[in-house]
């Protein structure tokens, strides 16, 4: 699937998609300033083929040229409680030099219709307090809840 929107071209990622799923990481952790979660322990190729080729796994990367400047992940949930599916943003982010540019805005309106496709309800993401920016986004396109998030750590 490949979309040109007002910006930029955005692009689900495939099966052979490998090296821009390696690049979408890359700007994760330039933009959350976390090297260590996102490029220390990379996954393999095999890996990443398998998780590109999961139903359940959305990858979206939005080029400006042949620039990534923006990428999503995401993942299909399916409910327990009802014949539902919640699609959650897992990560989004754009490259600074591309920001307030509607590059965001770009991947949520891409990631509507994909959404629809695997029979989701809904798309939910959290935004952390203080993180303006993501809050006026995500409040554009959707209601807010106020909620708590928590880690739970798995003893070895």
């Amino acid at each position: 699937m490949e979309r040109i929107l007002k910006t930029a071209t955005v692009k689900r990622l495939g099966v052979d998609d490998v090296a821009q799923l390696r690049a979408i990481n890359a700007l994760f952790a330039d933009a959350f300033e976390d090297r260590d979660a996102y490029l220390s322990a990379p996954p393999s190729a095999e890996y990443l083929q398998r998780l590109l080729s999961a139903p359940n796994f959305v990858a979206l990367g939005c080029l400006k040229g042949n620039r990534l400047v923006g990428g999503l992940t995401a993942y299909a949930l399916s409910k327990a409680e009802q014949e539902n599916v919640e699609l959650y943003i897992y990560d989004l982010a754009v490259d600074a030099d591309a920001r307030r540019q509607g590059v965001a805005s770009d991947l949520l309106s891409a990631l509507k219709p994909i959404a629809r496709a695997t029979g989701a309800s809904s798309i939910y993401v959290q935004a952390d307090h203080g993180d303006d920016a993501a809050i006026a986004l995500y409040r554009k396109f959707g209601t807010e809840s106020d909620v708590l998030h928590f880690d739970i750590d798995i003893p070895e």
